[in-house]
């Protein structure tokens, strides 16, 4: 014969392969691109607005940092905001400086009722402004009321 037995070429096949898929995974590790934390910070908002549950919550504060305080060049704006979930009171903020053409923080009302998305397998994870969704109310009512028309009554005598 020839030398070289079947099970020979089975065992340089799958070493072969092994090795390319190897290759091919270092490849993709290699160049695949690292996303940035306000990347990661828009996908965690985007899940949250697909799939986290509404409850109210009330607007306590604003804050906005200059770029001396924070460090970076366009400083840091935080909506701060609490909500109760089975009778736990959490407290929490938002980093809405990349959202700043979506909100105005200096026209957020203080104390007024607003709604959040939060995931309810980890309740502190909440966002009260999105790019596709905003809790944020511009009245003390959920609903806006309509005024109420008044209904001329014919005159009787």
């Amino acid at each position: 014969m020839y030398g070289i037995s079947l099970r020979g070429f089975h065992v340089f096949g799958t070493l072969s392969c092994v090795g390319v898929l190897l290759v091919g995974a270092a490849v993709m590790a290699l160049s695949r691109k690292e996303e940035s934390a306000d990347e990661l910070e828009r996908e965690r908002r985007n899940y949250l607005v697909k799939t986290g549950r509404i409850i109210d919550a009330t607007v306590i504060d604003i804050s906005d940092l200059s770029p001396e305080e924070t460090g970076r060049p366009m400083g840091m704006q935080l909506i701060l905001y609490k909500y109760e979930i089975s009778g736990v009171v959490y407290e929490a903020s938002q980093e809405v400086t990349l959202l700043k053409h979506l909100v105005n923080i200096y026209d957020c009302r203080l104390g007024f009722p607003a709604s959040v998305r939060y995931d309810p397998h980890q309740p502190t994870n909440s966002v009260i402004i999105a790019e596709s969704w905003s809790g944020l109310r511009d009245t003390a009512t959920s609903i806006p009321l309509r005024p109420i028309r008044r209904v001329a009554r014919p005159a009787t005598r």
